[in-house]
């Protein structure tokens, strides 16, 4: 029976969806972000244009854009917004979380599952078996199956997978599909997705990837037929950011992933070596160094080493 469980790291709250002892889906909510289905008190700082986009202010200044606008508002007034789509870290930085009036009162979102477990954390053993498998697939894109893999490429535009292997091109489309929708669950990936298969000319073998997309993707979601060049379209609701996104800002996801791994190590004062850009994340977070210097039970230090990879960090005893 699948499981929801939680995890509150430092910086970072992970949930995991589990099912006989494997992750099927996986989200990451960063501290400070306000979730989607917030209702929350804003300022109208902006009408937008012809009524529509308009931008409102919350606390601590954080902007949201209204895509429909927000009728009956002056500008300048008090109003209650939700949120409707979080913020998304990457290539686009100026990108707003969205939100729409609400008339509701405030409260905050649903971050996770309702009956989820919350486990101890930090623990003597690893509850999350096959994160640091997960970490690396969103840090990488690549995910290998039994004769293919998939690379997976976050755009401004949509999530495009690409499914490539040594199969026959029928039996690689199909099984190409299977993987990509669980690839789409289990790193989170909402909006638009493009999936390019091998190109098939069996009509027979384009229905059979579908079918294995719709048997394995959970709704809601709407999705194009493969076309005869092997590509289909799928929209989901897009509600976070993906385990993707949270990957392009690549020193701080670098970062939290460390401080997670050394909360497993001995107790007892350390040292984190990693790669400079990771430390300079770090050396702006001492409430995280602190977080982990109170699990630990021991003060934590820092050590830059531009020899190491960003991903390469790694926790020493002194």
């Amino acid at each position: 029976m699948p499981e929801w469980l939680i995890e509150r790291g430092i910086g970072e709250t992970r949930a995991v969806l589990v099912d006989s002892g494997e992750i099927i889906e996986a989200r990451i909510m960063l501290d400070g972000v306000i979730a989607a289905g917030s209702i929350v008190p804003a300022r109208l700082a902006s009408l937008g244009t012809d009524g529509l986009n308009a931008i409102a202010v919350g606390d601590g200044g954080i902007e949201f854009l209204l895509p429909r606008g927000a009728p009956g508002v002056t500008q300048g007034a008090s109003l209650t917004i939700e949120v409707i789509r979080e913020a998304i870290p990457g290539g686009e930085p100026w990108k707003r979380p969205l939100a729409r009036v609400s008339n509701d009162t405030p409260r905050p979102g649903p971050a996770f599952e309702p009956d989820a477990l919350e486990l101890q954390f930090p623990a003597p053993t690893d509850r999350l078996g096959g994160w640091g498998d997960l970490v690396d697939e969103a840090r990488t894109g690549i995910t290998s199956f039994a004769g293919g893999e998939l690379r997976i490429s976050p755009t401004p535009a949509m999530t495009l997978i690409d499914v490539d292997g040594t199969l026959a091109p029928d039996e690689l489309a199909v099984l190409g599909a299977s993987q990509a929708a669980r690839a789409i669950q289990r790193l989170d990936i909402g909006g638009s997705i493009g999936i390019d298969l091998p190109t098939s000319k069996s009509r027979t073998a384009r229905q059979r990837a579908a079918e294995a997309i719709d048997a394995i993707l959970p709704q809601p979601f709407e999705r194009t037929a493969v076309n005869g060049f092997g590509f289909v379209q799928i929209v989901r609701p897009r509600r976070r950011a993906s385990l993707l996104e949270l990957a392009q800002d690549r020193a701080a996801f670098e970062a939290r992933a460390l401080l997670r791994r050394a909360s497993f190590e001995p107790a007892g004062p350390k040292t984190l070596v990693a790669h400079p850009a990771v430390v300079a994340v770090l050396e702006g977070k001492r409430e995280w160094l602190d977080a982990l210097a109170r699990q630990c039970g021991g003060a934590i230090g820092l050590r830059a080493d531009p020899s190491l990879t960003i991903s390469g960090g790694y926790a020493t005893s002194n």
